[in-house]
């Protein structure tokens, strides 16, 4: 591919000839019981493989139970084959699509383990490797063949193979990194060129970009990104092409980060270590991508063991993980390599990159998965994982989940309010019985309030961004069924006075049974909206605004509250302009209020608002009624 490589075969042919021989003779030196490994993904040797499996047509004795390993297999994978059980036992690290029915009916193996964890014990010989079945680049003028796609785990491979047999390739890309062998090291070489493999993940749908578009409010100019492959992780990347400055260090390199690569979005200018470089360990994309990536100096593939290892990401500043999987619960913990019994997947490289990301100086973790399976008949959040399910990332793990419903940022919170922010981003046609189950499993309140169906579902268009007078910016949005945390805390932040005008009343108190009155609401009866703010990364609620419709007048009730501290700042005003906005849209034709007549602060708001207003005061306190002009 790359014009470093030797000018025409021959000539590597002719220095290099006691490296070629008969396909028999190369493969008849691997013995009964041998390990052998073969290259990731689109970086299998195809032709190499399938001439070995017609050495084992040809001489069906030849060898007996050989291990064969890799970390995934995207190609052909005929020795998982129950007709090669004599000759070939197959044992994954990450089981793939064309492998995962042998492997769950127990004539093929998985090895679950952190991939950051193998190319160690492959070092210290815990697994032994006697035949790398590799795929590379032509030699070099100076005799060095690329790995080029699939670093990974090949570079231990091959550093402690018995024998080493590659089968050259013009298509595969020259990459830069810990990519080079010399031809010297190989034992036997199979030259046949043929394109790689490519991985066309399936196009986004309509779920997979509302979850990217929710991932791209998370992720920040500057962040060093990680994600993994598929239909959602390109819905992602389709949603940050207006971000700066974004760096990668990931295990896997795909077409939508060439993309951005080639945009100018990811252009590693803000990264900490490997500055300037996007950092990968395997590619699984295109041809147009392979060519890319070729002798491209901004691009280094590594050995796993340095791209995964959590102690080389827990350094790289602003580090962001995002991960897929499978079925989440309540508590927070989640598998994405199993469902139930049955095996699916693997542990990968996820657990490697949100336990990094988690002490990295600014990093998050962020956990994608879609709400439902199976077309909508289960949902992926549940109570608690599915017996046997392997739990790949603990409670610790994450900081963000996000789901086609909304984003649940759960890191810090306790097991009740984990709950309820991950049941406000279920489906909503599970949300009843989630709430139901977590109510007996002690979850979450036994008296828990909820209202199901449309009435209860967010909606998310009311969200708004005002800036007040003094240049506040605020987030206006309808309160949501896990915002009860966030009502405490504007509550009890409240001075006696802010309280006892809210309320009109002298209580100091407002319980659990009081608060969630402010949460579980029927959207099409009342509206309660907040104004937050972001500080130190934390949702802060510096004001709330209230309005209850009376559809025998056409009118709402309607109060608020600002935090003493956040008061005369125009948010007030803001908020009751809001309100007013969504009543009239609903037809209604005013407001109605009480407000203390030592109340001033309150009774301007409503003063300035131009409204056609009655006043009428009783027991201290004026009743007003305002119709809208």
């Amino acid at each position: 591919m790359n014009s470093q490589n030797m000018s025409h075969p021959d000539d590597f042919r002719k220095k290099y000839h006691e490296k070629f021989a008969s396909e028999d003779d190369i493969f008849s030196h691997i013995h009964r019981g041998d390990r052998i490994f073969i290259s990731t993904a689109c970086g299998e040797p195809q032709y190499a493989l399938q001439a070995l499996m017609k050495y084992v047509e040809t001489h069906p004795k030849a060898f007996a139970e050989a291990e064969v390993m890799h970390i995934w297999t995207l190609g052909v994978a005929p020795y998982a084959d129950e007709k090669y059980t004599y000759n070939f036992r197959h044992n994954s690290f990450f089981v793939g699509d064309n492998t995962r029915d042998s492997v769950n009916r127990g004539i093929a193996d998985y090895t679950p383990i952190f991939l950051s964890q193998i190319p160690s014990l492959i070092n210290r010989k815990r697994i032994p490797i006697d035949v790398a079945l590799i795929q590379t680049s032509l030699p070099d003028r100076n005799g060095f063949i690329s790995l080029g796609i699939s670093v990974d785990i090949c570079r231990a491979a091959i550093d402690n193979a018995q024998i080493i047999i590659a089968q050259i390739n013009v298509n595969m890309p020259r990459v830069h990194g810990d990519t080079f062998i010399h031809i010297d090291d190989v034992d036997f070489i199979i030259h046949h060129d043929e394109p790689l493999l490519e991985y066309n993940p399936a196009i986004p749908g309509d779920i997979a970009l509302q979850i990217g578009k929710y991932v791209s409010e998370i992720v920040n100019d500057g962040d060093t990104i990680q994600l993994g492959y598929g239909s959602t992780p390109n819905a992602i990347l389709s949603n940050i092409g207006e971000k700066n400055d974004l760096g990668i260090h990931t295990e896997l390199l795909t077409d939508s980060m060439v993309e951005l690569i080639r945009q100018g979005v990811i252009n590693n200018s803000k990264k900490n270590i490997d500055k300037g470089k996007t950092i990968a360990s395997f590619c699984m994309g295109t041809a147009k991508t392979y060519r890319f990536i070729d002798d491209n100096p901004t691009i280094e593939f590594r050995g796993i063991d340095y791209t995964n290892d959590p102690r080389v990401i827990c350094t790289i500043e602003n580090m962001t993980a995002i991960n897929a999987a499978l079925q989440i619960d309540l508590t927070g913990q989640a598998t994405a390599e199993s469902i139930g019994k049955q095996f699916f997947s693997g542990i990968g490289g996820s657990a490697d990159f949100m336990r990094g990301a988690v002490f990295a100086p600014g990093g998050k973790t962020i956990l994608v998965i879609q709400s439902t399976a199976r077309g909508g008949e289960v949902s992926r959040i549940v109570p608690f994982l599915d017996s046997g399910a392997g739990v790949t990332l603990n409670r610790g793990d994450i900081h963000y989940v996000v789901s086609e419903y909304g984003i649940a940022f759960i890191h810090g919170k306790n097991i009740r309010e984990r709950a309820m922010s991950l049941i406000a981003i279920a489906h909503p046609k599970f949300r009843p019985e989630l709430i139901e189950e977590a109510k007996k499993l002690n979850l979450i309140y036994r008296d828990q309030a909820f209202i199901p169906g449309k009435k209860g579902e967010y909606p998310e268009h009311l969200e708004a961004v005002r800036t007040t007078r003094k240049g506040l910016v605020i987030q206006f949005r309808p309160v949501k069924i896990d915002d009860e945390p966030l009502i405490k805390d504007l509550f009890y932040d409240l001075s006696d006075k802010s309280l006892q005008r809210r309320f009109m009343s002298l209580r100091k108190d407002i319980p659990h049974e009081m608060r969630q009155e402010f949460v579980v609401i029927d959207y099409t009866k009342e509206m309660v909206i907040l104004a937050t703010i972001e500080e130190s990364g934390r949702e802060i609620a510096v004001g709330m605004g209230q309005a209850i419709k009376d559809v025998n007048t056409q009118t709402a009730e309607v109060a608020f509250a600002v935090r003493d501290n956040y008061q005369d700042m125009g948010i007030g005003t803001e908020l009751l302009s809001y309100l007013t906005i969504l009543a009239q849209k609903e037809g209604l034709q005013g407001f109605t209020a009480d407000v203390l007549v030592e109340n001033k602060p309150m009774l301007h708001v409503f003063e300035k608002m131009g409204f056609d207003m009655d006043k009428r005061v009783e027991a201290g306190a004026y009743e007003l009624k305002m119709r809208f002009n």
